[in-house]
């Protein structure tokens, strides 16, 4: 089953975080300094807020999968339709190791699809001192490189 994810940048984390609880009528599952995610089944979301996006806002948008099939299906399906997939494949962000796959919708918002695999105490083992949200594929078909924007605080793998 697929679950939507949005992430979103945040100035102040300890008030978005009471704002989104009242919102959602439920606390994080899982806060940290700079980070706080909610997983709700009414909406069907994972709801993650940051003070790494670089600017306040939506920072991406996503398809969470809970097995490696449907992972699958969903990059056939995009490739299929003639869009450029990144695979990133493995990789850990938003403390938790995943396989993430990226597009860009035709108004360039990011799109990942992946699939959680575990938990992790790192935000993320990109080796920008400055952090950043998790990184988005650089759509100048550069490999192993990733889009160097504010949204993205200029992280490259």
């Amino acid at each position: 089953m697929k679950r939507m994810h949005i992430h979103v940048g945040v100035e102040r984390l300890d008030k978005s975080i009471k704002f989104y609880s009242a919102l959602f009528g439920a606390q994080p599952v899982k806060t940290k300094a700079d980070y706080a995610k909610w997983m709700l089944d009414d909406p069907r979301i994972n709801f993650a807020i940051s003070t790494r996006a670089g600017k306040a806002g939506v920072d991406h948008l996503g398809l969470q999968v809970d097995e490696e099939v449907e992972l699958q299906e969903l990059r056939e399906r995009l490739k299929s339709a003639d869009m450029s997939v990144f695979d990133e494949g493995e990789t850990v962000c938003c403390y938790a190791r995943s396989d993430k796959s990226w597009v860009e919708d035709p108004s360039g918002i990011a799109w990942e699809a992946y699939k959680t695999m575990e938990d992790v105490q790192l935000f993320s083992t990109s080796t920008e001192s400055d952090g950043g949200a998790c990184c988005m594929p650089d759509t100048t078909g550069q490999p192993d490189c990733y889009e160097s924007a504010e949204r993205t605080m200029g992280c490259c793998a």
